[in-house]
């Protein structure tokens, strides 16, 4: 019988519990939310733990980056994470709450007596406690080339406009926030990340393969058309579920798939 280990660093333990400042002994009142959050510190030389924290949400706004703020302000000042915009637009923090890759400024803290659980985006390196290592993602995605290419002189004193119709085809592509919640719920990424773009990138090449200002659609064909770049997606559908905009990525994918089919027609 064949035998498997994990790496000794991914075994996850048991971290220290967190009380708010404030009244601690009714920690098991509705008012109180018990939030286990994944802390990772490569310095520590350390493997990971869950932290549990118990939070007052009375004096707490109501989504779950407000909470990781309270966490970081009041209770423990190391906890690391991205955020910025607060409004769902910079996809900063994306991470994997209660299981599902979303937003934690867009996400409402579930008030019900169950306890939280927070993790980084999964499959992806950590950096710190919540922050993934996306820098190979955003290598895939400059090498999808993310913008307008042409071979005809635009005018200098005027913009490169395009028909209302042609804007249209843009909708459920242009509106992607770079949170990668999708690329990190499939599994096809999980295994074949090196080589395989995944659905937010892919979306991306299909925005510019889709905008009619853009005259490399060719080019941008050739380069997909590869078993691995493209052809790896099972149209398993997590990337559409994950999308905290709402988007379709696995559209995006066999839209791409069937322009390749039509230039060999």
């Amino acid at each position: 019988m064949a035998e498997f280990s994990l790496p000794q660093d991914s075994v996850v333990g048991v971290g220290k519990t967190w009380y708010d400042a404030h009244n601690i002994k009714h920690n098991n009142d509705k008012h109180y939310k018990r939030v286990k959050i994944y802390r990772y510190n490569p310095d520590a030389n350390k493997n990971p733990v869950m932290d549990e924290f118990v939070v007052d949400l009375q004096e707490c706004g109501p989504m779950v980056l407000d909470l990781l703020l309270k966490i970081k302000n009041e209770i423990d000042s190391t906890l690391t994470f991205r955020r910025s915009c607060r409004e769902g637009i910079c996809g900063s923090c994306a991470m994997n709450i209660n299981g599902v890759n979303t937003l934690a400024c867009t996400k409402n803290i579930d008030t019900n007596g169950d306890i939280m659980e927070i993790y980084p985006l999964p499959h992806l390196p950590v950096i710190k406690d919540l922050v993934p290592d996306l820098n190979h993602l955003y290598a895939q995605l400059a090498s999808v080339e993310p913008w307008l290419k042409t071979e005809t002189k635009l005018p200098t004193t005027s913009e490169n406009l395009q028909s209302p119709d042609d804007r249209k085809k843009l909708d459920g592509l242009y509106e992607c926030i770079l949170c990668f919640c999708c690329s990190t719920s499939c599994p096809s990424y999980w295994w074949n990340g090196d080589s395989y773009l995944g659905p937010s990138i892919l979306l991306q090449a299909y925005r510019f393969i889709n905008d009619s200002r853009d005259e490399n659609t060719g080019e941008r064909l050739d380069d997909l058309e590869d078993p691995f770049k493209l052809y790896r997606c099972h149209t398993i559908m997590n990337c559409t579920k994950a999308c905290p905009k709402g988007l379709n990525p696995a559209k995006a994918i066999a839209e791409i798939k069937q322009l390749i089919i039509k230039r060999q027609v």
